[in-house]
């Protein structure tokens, strides 16, 4: 099934840094490190619907006129815990200006539901138009965490088409969830995998990304 707002990443580095982590043999300092560089090539895509302004500035050499970000918004990054982490270093480095509302989530093993732990979005919005939220986590697999916090952003007025997701793998049951609820946000993703396995987790994936981005598989 297609989506119009599903964007799939694929390059040399993508498809290399992806078969890092997805390797078993990788140790956390491998999966860690290729998993930063292959969020910093999603963020850069997710990022290009911000409004730009032009500002006249003066080089050494003389005053031009040139475009950068306006700064007449609010962007939002907002890493659902504890794996989505991995995806904040990037983020800030790119998006100096934007907030950090960490969503802290778990997932129920028996009825894979998420249950929540920790919520740092509860925040007035004002002009709600002017906010443009990048929600990150490294892998959406039953979407239930996901539209959950969406959920948090719209319900505050924000556009959906103002909410952009950013995700390493996805299993195709949780974009559809995700787009059956919301079908105007943004999905990027590095890699859409085969399905679910009982246990609700991707096929054939990384295993838990938590686990092996943390370095606590045992």
């Amino acid at each position: 099934m297609e989506y119009r707002n599903l964007k799939i990443i694929s390059n040399p580095i993508v498809n290399q840094s992806l078969c890092t982590i997805r390797d078993k043999n990788t140790d956390t300092q491998g999966v860690r490190l290729a998993a930063r560089k292959l969020t910093r090539i999603l963020l850069y895509e997710a990022t290009k619907n911000l409004p730009q302004k032009e500002v006249e500035i003066e080089t050494p050499i003389s005053k031009f006129v040139t475009s950068t970000i306006d700064s007449d918004i609010s962007i939002i990054i907002s890493p659902i815990l504890r794996a989505g982490l991995i995806f904040t270093d990037e983020a800030v480095d790119i998006l100096p200006q934007a907030a950090i509302r960490h969503i802290g989530m778990y997932r129920d093993e028996k009825t894979l539901k998420p249950v929540w732990y920790y919520n740092k979005v509860p925040m007035p919005v004002d002009k709600p138009e002017k906010y443009y939220v990048y929600i990150t986590d490294p892998m959406l697999a039953t979407g239930n965490s996901l539209i959950e916090a969406i959920k948090l952003y719209v319900d505050k007025g924000i556009p959906q088409t103002n909410i952009c997701c950013v995700c390493m793998i996805s299993a195709p049951q949780g974009i559809e969830a995700v787009f059956k609820c919301f079908p105007d946000i943004t999905l990027i993703v590095a890699a859409v995998d085969l399905c679910l396995n009982e246990r609700g987790y991707i096929v054939p994936g990384m295993g838990d990304a938590g686990d092996r981005i943390f370095n606590t598989c045992v």
